[in-house]
C-alpha cells in the first residue's frame, strides 16, 4: 500500500512540474529574450510558486505552526487555481491557432515571402562629408564634393550601418563638424513571437480573470437557495416548516471568523424553523479555529441547530470539534435521532470516521423508530444515500462534493457520487446536496457557487 502512494505521489509532482515547465516555456521563454528582467522573473517564479503550493498542501499535515500554514495558504492555494486556469485557457488557444493553421487563410499567411535586399549602408545612413584639408597640405578647390562612399572611410560605414539596421539603433558618423547620423526604425517582432506574445498574453488574461472572478464568488459569501420538497408522511401541522442546510463552511487558513459571521447572518435573516450543518465545518484544530466558529452560537432557530461529522473532521481531532460545539450550543448527532414536531432528525456520522471506529450506523439512528412519521437523514456524503434507502428515510441532507467547485470538476464529481448537487429521488427516498458554503484548498469557485439553502417541508395533503 506505501509503495502504491508513493507512486501515486511520483505521478502527481511529475505532472505538476511538466505543467510548470508549459507554462514557463509559454509565457516567459516564447516571449522574452535571454537575459531580459521578464525572462529570470519569469523563470524564478515557475520555481517559487509550486514550492509555495506544496507548502501550502503539506504544511497543515505535517504539524506546521498554524502562522506558517496561513502564510502559505493564500499564495500557495490561489496559484493552484492560477495553475489550473492559465493551463487551460493556453490549451485553448493552442487549439484555435492549430485550427486557423489549417484554413485557407492561415495556410496562405504560412507562406513566407522571399526576404528583401537589405538597403545599401548609405541610403540607412547617409553621411555628408565636408571638405577636409590635410595638415600642411593645399586646399581642395572651391565647390569639390567628395562623396560619402569615397575615400577610405566608405568600407567602414557598410558593416556600422548594417549591425545598426538589425538592432534598430542610430549609425553614428566619425566625429567632426560636419558628420550627423540618420536614426533607424526599431526592430519590428517576427510573426512567431508576435504570436506567443498574443496567445501569452490572451490566456493570461482569461486564466486570472476566471481565477479572481472565483475568489470573489467565495470571499462576498454564499447565496441563499430555497427549495420545496413535499414529504408523503408529512403531516399537515408542519406543512412549512423550513430547514436551513449548510454544509462544507471548512473554516482553516483562509476562511475564519468573518467566514463564519457572513453565514450565520445569512442563516438568521431566512428565519428558519431548524438549522442543520451537514458536515466538514473546519480544517484544524480547536485550539487554532475555536475562535473563527465562535459565532456558531449566534444561529437562531426555532427548534435549534444540528451537526454531522464529515470527513474532514477526522483529519483532526473530531472528538474534541464535537465537544467544542455542544458550548456553541450545537447538537451533534451521532448514528442518532431526535423527535421534532411532526417529523423524525436522524443524523451519521461520517464514512471517514470507520478508522477510528466511529463510522455511520443507520441502524442505530434509525432502529425503534415510528416508520408512520417522516424522517429526514444528515449525512455529509451523498454516496449514503443507499444505506437510507434501505432504512425507509423520506429525505437525505448532504454535502461533500461543493458542486465540483472548480470547472470542469463537477464531471470527476460526478463519477464518486451518485448526486452532485440539488435534488434527485432514489425509490421512495429524495436526495438533496448542497454546494456547501465554503471551499476547500483554493478559496476560488468556477461554476459552482456556494450556498445555502432553505428547504421547505411540504405535507402532500396540504
Amino acid at each position: 500500500m506505501a509503495a502504491v502512494f508513493v507512486l501515486i505521489g511520483l505521478v502527481v509532482l511529475g505532472l505538476l512540474a511538466g505543467t510548470h515547465l508549459y507554462l514557463w516555456r509559454r509565457f516567459v521563454r516564447d516571449v522574452s529574450a535571454p537575459g531580459s528582467l521578464w525572462r529570470r522573473l519569469g523563470t524564478v517564479l515557475a520555481v517559487l510558486l509550486p514550492v509555495t503550493t506544496l507548502g501550502a498542501l503539506v504544511s497543515g499535515r505535517a504539524g506546521a505552526p498554524f502562522l506558517v500554514e496561513q502564510i502559505l495558504a493564500w499564495p500557495g492555494f490561489l496559484w493552484l487555481a492560477c495553475l489550473l486556469y492559465l493551463t487551460l485557457a493556453l490549451l485553448a488557444g493552442e487549439l484555435v491557432r492549430f485550427v486557423l493553421r489549417r484554413t485557407p487563410w492561415g495556410r496562405a499567411r504560412s507562406v513566407q515571402a522571399p526576404a528583401a535586399e537589405p538597403a545599401p549602408a548609405v541610403q540607412e545612413s547617409a553621411r555628408v562629408a565636408e571638405p577636409v584639408t590635410p595638415a600642411g597640405g593645399p586646399s581642395p578647390s572651391a565647390g569639390a564634393a567628395v562623396p560619402a562612399d569615397a575615400g577610405p572611410a566608405a568600407p567602414e560605414a557598410g558593416p556600422a550601418a548594417a549591425d545598426a539596421g538589425a538592432t534598430g539603433s542610430a549609425v553614428a558618423g566619425p566625429s567632426g563638424d560636419g558628420a550627423h547620423t540618420v536614426p533607424l526604425a526599431a526592430p519590428v517582432p517576427s510573426r512567431r513571437v508576435f504570436l506567443a506574445r498574443t496567445l501569452a498574453v490572451t490566456a493570461g488574461a482569461a486564466g486570472l480573470g476566471t481565477t479572481a472572478a472565483g475568489a470573489y464568488s467565495v470571499l462576498n459569501g454564499p447565496t441563499l437557495k430555497h427549495v420545496t420538497v413535499p414529504l408523503a408522511k408529512l403531516g399537515r401541522r408542519t406543512h412549512g416548516y423550513r430547514v436551513a442546510v449548510v454544509s462544507d463552511i471548512h473554516l482553516g487558513p483562509i476562511l475564519g471568523r468573518g467566514h463564519t459571521r457572513r453565514i450565520v447572518d445569512a442563516i438568521n435573516g431566512t428565519q428558519p424553523d431548524l438549522v442543520t450543518i451537514v458536515g466538514d465545518l473546519v480544517d484544524g484544530s480547536v485550539a487554532h479555529l475555536g475562535p473563527a466558529a465562535e459565532p456558531l452560537r449566534e444561529l437562531r432557530s426555532r427548534h435549534g441547530t444540528f451537526f454531522v461529522t464529515g470527513n474532514h473532521e477526522y483529519f483532526g481531532d473530531a472528538r474534541a470539534w464535537i465537544d467544542h460545539l455542544r458550548e456553541l450550543n450545537v447538537h451533534p448527532l451521532e448514528n442518532t435521532r431526535r423527535e421534532l414536531p411532526g417529523f423524525d432528525l436522524a443524523g451519521v456520522n461520517d464514512l471517514a470516521g470507520e478508522d477510528q471506529g466511529e463510522g455511520p450506523d443507520f441502524d442505530r439512528a434509525l432502529r425503534d423508530r415510528d416508520t408512520e412519521r417522516a424522517c429526514v437523514l444528515m449525512a455529509h456524503q451523498p454516496v449514503q444515500i443507499h444505506e437510507a434507502v434501505d432504512h425507509g428515510v423520506d429525505l437525505q441532507l448532504s454535502g461533500h462534493t461543493h458542486g465540483g467547485q472548480l470547472w470542469p470538476g463537477n464531471h470527476l464529481a460526478a463519477l464518486a457520487n451518485p448526486t452532485v448537487a440539488g435534488l434527485e429521488r432514489y425509490g421512495d427516498t429524495q436526495l438533496y446536496v448542497t454546494r456547501g458554503a465554503g471551499a476547500w484548498g483554493p478559496p476560488v469557485r468556477v461554476g459552482a457557487d456556494s450556498d445555502i439553502t432553505v428547504v421547505t417541508l411540504a405535507a402532500k395533503q396540504a
